[in-house]
């Protein structure tokens, strides 16, 4: 009689235990996740606000790079020279020669670290404000179409939850 009331009482307890996953799982499945994705990579590279930083940026340092390109030709010109007629070079005009393409090195070396530096700089500026431009746009996306959680980077997105092509519509707006 022992035996038949505990493996009723297991039995009881099992049946009581099934019954309340499935009530958890009629309320999960009711209130079901939803989840975005955007690739951020293609926003990047597809999205009106970055396209138009990138087009400011080239825009701003167009002068620069070219001086700098200028100064790359003249100390390569310079060099050519140098190579070409050290053979006939008296010893003081040599080092004279010398003297002058390595401080010329030095100066385009100087600008070109300048220059790397404010580019870098203005493109961080510029990407910054279309990041906090791109986050609103997100937001305003989940917030309407009730997105509970909206993911950046995944290792596997289902075409299904990719709403990269909304954000950056939306960005072009």
């Amino acid at each position: 009689m022992l035996k038949s009331f505990i493996k009723s009482s297991v039995v009881s307890k099992g049946v009581a235990v099934l019954a309340a996953g499935l009530c958890f799982v009629s309320v999960a499945q009711a209130q079901e996740t939803r989840i975005g994705f955007i690739s951020t990579e293609r926003v990047f590279r597809e999205a009106a606000p970055y396209k138009a930083a990138q087009v400011k940026l080239e825009q701003e340092f167009a002068k620069r790079q070219k001086e700098l390109q200028d100064m790359a030709n003249r100390l390569k010109n310079l060099a050519d020279k140098f190579d070409k007629d050290a053979p006939v070079l008296s010893d003081s005009e040599r080092a004279k020669r010398q003297r002058e393409l390595a401080d010329l090195d030095k100066e385009f070396q100087r600008n070109q670290r300048e220059f790397k530096e404010d580019l870098n700089q203005r493109r961080n500026e510029e990407t910054a404000s279309a990041i906090e431009r791109t986050n609103k746009v997100i937001k305003q996306i989940a917030e309407a179409e009730k997105y509970d959680i909206v993911l950046q980077e995944a290792a596997y997105v289902s075409p299904r939850i990719d709403i990269t092509d909304k954000v950056i519509k939306a960005l072009g707006k």
